[in-house]
């Protein structure tokens, strides 16, 4: 490769040269150079949506997945959550790059779920519980505004928790959870974005749910 030019940008909290960060992308997955820089002009219309300040807030994201600021579902913010590593309230631009390659087309399924297991374990216990799985299902019927009656919502967790904990022990963890997925591999069909095996400074609005068909599952 020849030598990389770092562009002048103006220098915000948390950025990161895009050199560094495609550096340090796993090989199954990397980003490149150009490809960083792409998700960098994003992640600025992203953190200025709202306040200009290089920083993506909770009510930036949720009005990049919602168009609406206020909006709030209990998914968009355990993804929020995991994304703000350094759990101060915000998503940097180095978080945000290392956040979004394990929703890579080509990240490792076993990256997708753990990545999965920890935005169910809203507790964060360890374990999936019964009652964080109930919550998980009625935020992802809501996103899909998706109606269903208490009685079909408790049969459908029921019926998953009872296939995914294996040991009968009340709780899911994450052997049993890998298990699950493995025969299930729809549980992580949220956790790709197709458009970022092949990102361009055109790349398209940032929408976390996949862009997979549903007709696909």
């Amino acid at each position: 490769m020849g030598c990389f030019c770092s562009k002048s940008v103006k220098q915000t909290p948390g950025y990161e040269e895009p050199i560094v960060l495609a550096a340090e992308t796993p090989c199954e997955y990397a980003f490149t150079v150009s490809e960083v820089e792409a998700l960098y002009e994003l992640f600025k219309k992203l953190s200025s949506s709202i306040i200009d300040d290089g920083l993506i807030h909770k009510e930036e994201f949720n009005l990049a997945l919602f168009r609406n600021r206020n909006k709030r579902n209990l998914f968009a913010d355990r993804i929020f959550d995991l994304f703000d590593v350094k759990q101060n309230g915000v998503i940097e631009f180095g978080e945000f790059v290392r956040s979004l390659g394990v929703f890579h087309p080509d990240a490792p399924i076993e990256d997708k779920t753990a990545f999965a297991f920890r935005l169910y374990d809203l507790r964060h216990t360890g374990y999936i519980e019964q009652e964080e799985l109930k919550e998980m299902v009625l935020a992802l019927l809501h996103e899909s505004d998706l109606v269903l009656s208490e009685d079909v919502v408790e049969t459908i967790v029921d019926k998953t928790f009872s296939e995914a904990d294996a040991k009968g022990d009340g709780k899911i963890d994450q052997e049993e959870w890998e298990e699950f997925v493995s025969k299930n591999p729809s549980l992580i069909r949220n956790m790709t974005l197709p458009y970022l095996k092949d990102i361009t400074l055109a790349f398209p609005s940032f929408v976390l749910s996949s862009e997979v068909e549903d007709s696909e599952v």
